[in-house]
């Protein structure tokens, strides 16, 4: 033997032996086999396992000598294997939280039979018309499990559990038969009526062992008596028995109660009934357990439901206050709540959105008044998310998109209220520091800049090294803006000194718009100090703006034309403020005067006073939103163009715009601009060795290889309106996304062709910054115009290719809607393509409407027949399922649904499946007009309902 297979051999003998599973047919050779190996510390099989092989072998069928198959024998075996799968129940004590948890509904409706069998009820045998007071004890427990079971897999059924694939919660159907599920279903009333007869039961009952099995095995005549006397079989005490039949029945009451309210008084009855004998008998001495947790949550969620004046504990809860609240329209105090909850956090945070979600929806029918109440509440909402580190929602960011200042004034009552400083961590500090940063650095307003700055809570919460480094990030990030880092408090109660006079001074400044007094006030400031910048006015008060810039112009014209020059500039810039904020929102066109003074800028060519480039930005985006393409394309000074980044760009976009219209679409200058595109948005790789000897290669997200940062090629294109321009870049940066190699579902765009289809160097663009661009250019383009189709499907590609299905349904619906008259004119076909159709498809399928799959399946070109009927096979579907079959035109599809429901044997759907199919209008002899005026017609409604579903 070689050293090597030595070495194996010891090594394997030196592994301790890990001992054979034993095999189920051992258990009928050797009777005593079973007890001694379920009293082991881990039997090998487990008990549930041998439950599920005993009753697997003991019901299959067998075949004849005719090779047909016929039922399985009712031979010795078969009883011996049904008798030891008791058995191994026995030893469990019948508990069903541990059968339901590793047996499937059909093995565990099969081994209850048995029981029902061995205790003497016939089969076929209707428990509700037995009764139980008559019965042996075990024969009655036997009736009372059944019933529990069956109503607890009910219960259970209705739950939703982790799934798989994308999508809304499914049903729990992967554990049960549907069949067997409907008989359950069917037999429920029974069953619940058995349960509250078992209520009046006042003796103990008694449930089989392995001993009394074992007696019934031997001569069942013998040991009747003493198997159903008193003293045979496992006691279960009548405290006991109430106890779990009243939570199970409270269980079913609270599912039922959700068609049919009146149902909860009775649930509540037994869930607190429940808690009663609980705290009675305490719950160690159960022999089946009770999750208290959930009984908590039940008895919580009943106090809510109903409406009980007698309850105060019930009452007191927070969730039964606001239920109050929302009920009787209080919600000043619901606003309350909240704002103390803020403290306490005891509002689980999907309960805080599911009220702001119905807040909202009132809001949306028409209620005004909550869309105050809507805000308050989301700011609540917002201030707990971030004091628990979650990230903030949308909906507050759309709220916030008009701040003023009583949002602000709640806001910063809502941030005070809910942290206690004295007690709070330095982490919770931090985050609620950060949210005022933050908060601060997304205000325009400075006024209400100032509100945070000032406020107590801010003061506390930033030492004054971060307060004035937020405030040079907000110089840096706005030259229209000039903060004083110290807060505006009351001077006259500082002793006086320098310093206190010249933030008197700096503070009047800051409020003045009266050009003689600033220039007193400046002349002041000068001598005391001339360190400080002061030429900063409040934004968009144009009119006051305007005074001050003709009191600078009559003073430096005197003196420095030089001056005046770059004051008429500021004026200009000043002019293209005015009117793209007043009469340019409306669509009115800028007086040829204002055009004129833009292009002679553009052309201006002064000694020693360079363009200015926020100028040039803005003359540029001018000049595109108004459609001036002919100059920046064929009159603006070529130097300028290779000087001028903005020119550069703007002349490019004007030339692909002009050429867009025509019969054949010019590639050349579409050609130029993607380049131009490409390089911004491309990063700059660099290779430095490191300590180690090792090269490695570093990324540069804002590299200067193009003509501008990507941030400011950004910022310049959300200063476009023209819809043309817009539709050009956004079609230019989806045709860059699409590019990308892994790119699985592309976004369409209108005119995407014109675009090159590939890039010599991939690796070298920035794909993640690209991704982004194209989201932040279709949110702005939908700001400037939320009704332009092609924009919304963009949208809507977007979030189906980041698995956001609802939402993408939400904007492929809207983008229909919108250029249909709400669905009343069909929706042109190069808007809902037969790609967006699939992506609808899709988006349905995954989440699980696939009765929706099914009608949408119609509206492709090719009715996609395959799809359509494998959506209506799946039995979980989480629509309206035959509500919608008004809604099928398809004579096929409505035939394959009769067919279903008839071997299903659903009887009334198979009816309305008829009906449906039964119109005049679906005749297949009708005219063709008529059969499409039947499909338009069910087309619109079937949109209408989506909409309303989605919208």
């Amino acid at each position: 033997m070689s050293a090597e297979a030595a070495d194996r051999e010891a090594a394997t003998s030196s592994r301790p032996c890990t001992p054979p599973q034993t095999s189920w047919f051992e258990f009928l050779l050797e009777e005593a086999l079973l007890e001694q190996h379920l009293q082991k510390p881990s039997p090998d099989p487990p008990p549930v396992q041998l439950i599920v092989q005993f009753l697997e072998q003991a019901s299959k069928p067998s075949v004849n000598e005719q090779n047909q198959v016929q039922p399985p024998p009712d031979n010795k075996r078969n009883r011996i294997l049904k008798l030891l799968a008791l058995k191994v129940a026995a030893h469990l004590k019948w508990d069903l939280d541990v059968l339901e948890k590793s047996l499937s509904v059909p093995v565990l409706n099969m081994l209850l039979n048995e029981l029902l069998c061995i205790s003497k009820v016939p089969p076929g045998t209707k428990h509700v018309d037995v009764d139980l007071s008559s019965l042996p004890p075990t024969t009655a427990m036997a009736i009372l499990l059944y019933n529990r079971w069956a109503i607890r897999t009910i219960v259970q059924s209705s739950f939703p559990v982790k799934q798989v694939k994308p999508g809304p919660p499914q049903l729990n159907v992967n554990f049960f038969n549907a069949f067997e599920l409907l008989q359950l279903k069917e037999q429920a009333a029974d069953s619940i009526l058995v349960l509250e007869g078992a209520l009046k039961l006042n003796k103990d009952l008694y449930v089989h062992t392995i001993r009394t099995l074992d007696l019934l095995a031997m001569e069942p005549g013998m040991v009747n008596g003493e198997t159903e006397s008193s003293t045979a079989g496992l006691k279960i005490s009548a405290e006991e028995i109430q106890c779990q039949v009243c939570y199970d029945l409270g269980a079913i009451y609270f599912q039922q109660g959700s068609t049919n309210a009146a149902v909860h008084e009775n649930a509540k009855e037994k869930f607190f009934k429940t808690k009663e004998l609980i705290a009675k008998n305490g719950s160690s001495s159960l022999h089946f357990t009770i999750d208290e947790e959930r009984l908590a949550g039940y008895c919580q969620a009943c106090g809510v439901l109903t409406s009980s004046s007698d309850d105060a504990s019930q009452q007191a809860t927070p969730y039964s206050q606001i239920h109050s609240c929302m009920k009787s329209g209080n919600y000043q105090d619901l606003v309350k709540i909240f704002l103390e909850d803020n403290l306490t956090l005891s509002l689980p945070v999907q309960f805080r959105q599911s009220v702001l979600r119905e807040l909202f929806q009132k809001a949306q029918q028409g209620n005004d008044a909550l869309d105050e109440v809507c805000f308050k509440v989301c700011v609540c909402n917002t201030v707990c998310d971030v004091l628990q580190g979650r990230t903030i929602d949308i909906q507050f960011c759309q709220l916030f998109l008009k701040p003023s200042k009583e949002k602000i004034d709640f806001l910063l009552e809502v941030c005070s209220r809910s942290i206690n400083l004295e007690n709070a961590s330095e982490a919770l500090k931090r985050k609620m520091a950060a949210f005022l940063k933050n908060l601060c650095l997304g205000l325009e307003d400075l006024q209400l800049v100032f509100m945070i700055s000032s406020h107590e809570l801010f003061i506390k919460l930033l030492k004054d090294d971060e307060r004035k480094l937020l405030i040079d990030q907000m110089r840096k990030r706005s030259p229209r803006i000039n903060l004083c880092t110290k807060p505006v408090t009351s001077f006259y109660d500082i002793p006086a000194s320098a310093s206190v006079n010249i933030g008197q001074l700096e503070h009047q400044l800051i409020l003045s718009v009266d050009p003689w007094r600033i220039r007193q006030i400046l002349i002041e400031l000068h001598g005391m100090t001339s360190e400080r910048q002061f030429w900063t006015i409040s934004n968009k008060d144009f009119v006051h703006a305007k005074q001050l810039f003709a009191a600078c112009l009559e003073l430096v014209t005197e003196f420095s034309p030089k001056l005046r020059q770059v004051m008429l500039n500021e004026m200009l810039l000043l002019d293209i403020y005015t009117h793209e904020a007043g009469a340019g929102v409306s669509g009115e066109r800028p007086p040829s005067d204002l055009i004129s003074r833009v292009r002679g800028y553009l052309e201006m060519r002064v000694p020693d006073i360079p363009l200015r480039q926020v100028i040039a930005e803005e003359c540029v985006a001018f000049l595109l939103n108004w459609r001036e393409n002919e100059y920046l394309t064929m009159q603006v000074p070529l130097p300028l163009v290779q000087t001028n980044p903005y020119v550069k760009l703007g002349q490019l976009l004007a030339a692909t715009c002009k050429e867009l219209p025509g019969p054949k679409e010019s590639r050349r200058t579409a050609k130029d601009l993607w380049e131009v595109v490409v390089q911004i948005c491309s990063v700059s790789n660099q290779h430095k060795r490191g300590n180690d000897g090792r090269v490695s290669l570093i990324k540069h997200r804002e590299s200067t290889l193009g003509i501008m940062y990507r941030s400011e090629l950004l910022s310049f294109i959300k200063k476009l309106r023209e819809p043309l321009v817009l539709t050009t870049i956004l079609s230019l940066f989806v045709k860059l996304h699409n590019v990308r190699e892994d790119i699985v579902n592309d976004i369409a765009a209108e005119h995407i062709s014109i675009w090159p289809s590939s890039i010599p160097n991939l690796q070298s663009v920035d794909f993640e910054a690209v991704a982004v661009t194209v989201k932040e250019l279709v949110s702005y383009a939908l700001t400037i115009n939320a009704n332009n189709h092609f924009w919304l499907i963009i949208q809507a590609d977007i979030y189906f290719a980041t698995n956001q299905y609802s939402a993408a349904l939400h904007y492929y619906l809207q983008a229909g809607a919108v250029c249909s008259d709400f669905f009343n004119k069909m929706v042109p076909p190069d808007v809902y393509t037969d790609q967006v159709i699939k992506r609808m498809i899709k988006c349905c399928s995954l989440l699980n409407c696939h009765t929706q799959v099914a009608i949408l399946c119609q509206f492709l070109r090719e009715v996609d027949y395959k799809t359509a009927f494998k959506a209506l096979q799946e039995q979980n579907s989480h629509d309206a399922m035959d509500s919608y079959y008004e809604y099928i035109w398809d004579v096929t599809i409505l035939e394959y649904l009769t067919y279903l429901h008839h071997k299903r044997g659903e009887t009334d759907k198979r009816q309305i499946a008829i009906k449906a199919i039964g119109q005049t209008e679906l005749n297949a002899s009708n005219p063709e007009e008529v059969l499409q005026l039947a499909a338009q017609r069910r087309k619109k409604k079937f949109l209408q309902a989506m909409a309303k579903l989605y919208f």
